[in-house]
């Protein structure tokens, strides 16, 4: 019965597939290790779309084969990270408004230097060039159609 038990427990495991995600502050020792394309996910608590997207995105085992193999991902919460973050030769702290904020990098990141649009999507090839950008809900075809263009490079 115990057998049982811990069988019926483990069984879920097997089937949640994670994408692997990293930090900016690895993501230099990463890629002087093994240099691949990078993708940054730049979201908020409070963004209904950014759940629903995560959600979906994560369902789909091809999608998270794809990235945990091939790239690098960094979720970026744009209004709670507060951490200094080196990327790209740069240092970008986080901007406090009184009981919120928004973090240097985000900005830097977004087209839309006042506002980021949240999900923000920023791909970047293994040299950390821009190859695509995605303000909005990605699905998770349209993101295994980018993934493959990029990887291609």
């Amino acid at each position: 019965m115990k057998k049982i038990a811990l069988f019926l427990m483990l069984v879920p495991c097997f089937y949640l597939s994670q994408m692997k995600t990293g930090t900016f502050s690895e993501l230099e020792f990463l890629q002087k290790e093994s240099p691949r394309p990078v993708v940054i996910h730049l979201y908020t608590d409070w963004c209904t779309v950014c759940k629903i997207e995560s959600f979906h995105l994560s369902k789909d085992k091809d999608l998270v084969k794809m990235m945990n193999e091939n790239f690098y991902l960094i979720n970026f919460e744009a209004e709670k990270t507060r951490d200094k973050i080196r990327f790209q030769g740069q240092e970008f702290e986080y901007l406090s408004n009184g009981s919120s904020g928004i973090h240097e990098l985000a900005l830097a990141l977004s087209k839309n230097k006042n506002q980021p649009v949240y999900p923000l999507w920023i791909f970047l090839d293994k040299n950390q060039n821009l190859v695509y950008y995605q303000e909005g809900q990605l699905t998770p075809e349209k993101m295994k159609q980018k993934l493959l263009e990029i990887s291609v490079l």
